[in-house]
């Protein structure tokens, strides 16, 4: 068991309207600098299908990716203890605080990637932020069974659907109904 500190700000800015978290970042994110840094981990292949783009290819590129689609990314905890990337093993979990990111962006949707980013931020977070995390199937390859199913991809929909329903409102608010 070692203690992580999360070592990165979320990326966001004013015109984020989904957020998507993690748990906290693998040994792998933390060795290449960057969130879903490990080789294996499908996390860009699967975000760049569901938005219709190619999956970008470095930190700059995945952070312009990121804004330019409105998703915000970061993740559930600031800090715990864990056995390497194991989630299953989290003990002591500090969460991270979620209103000044709510309050800075246009989030309307907020998404955990894995059972235990979903089970920690309903747990720990939810009432900060007031509303319920929706689950996304981990990316992770330890979750390559769960992604080989027809009901992965159509989960990891819901981001794009959730991000066409925030535009549509955004069109009703301004009373501008193209």
């Amino acid at each position: 068991m070692s203690i992580v500190v999360h070592p990165w700000e979320p990326v966001c800015d004013a015109r984020s309207r989904v957020l998507i978290l993690g748990t906290i970042p693998s040994p792998k994110s933390r060795e290449g600098g960057f969130y879903y840094g490990h080789p294996q981990n499908s996390f860009w292949t699967v975000l760049a299908r569901v938005l219709g783009e190619r999956a970008p290819d470095g930190i700059a590129a995945k952070k312009e990716f990121l804004l330019r689609s409105r998703v915000a990314l970061w993740d559930v905890l600031h800090s715990c203890e864990i056995n390497g990337a194991a989630d299953s093993s989290i003990q002591n979990p500090v969460v991270n605080r979620f209103q000044p990111l709510l309050a800075q962006t246009d989030i309307r949707s907020i998404f955990t990637t894995g059972q235990k980013a979903t089970a920690l931020f309903n747990r720990y977070c939810r009432a900060e932020a007031g509303t319920a995390a929706i689950y996304l199937p981990s990316t992770s390859p330890a979750n390559r069974a769960g992604q080989a199913g027809p009901d992965f991809l159509a989960q990891w929909l819901q981001v794009k659907a959730a991000l066409t329903e925030a535009a549509r409102e955004s069109i009703r608010i301004d009373g501008n109904f193209a």
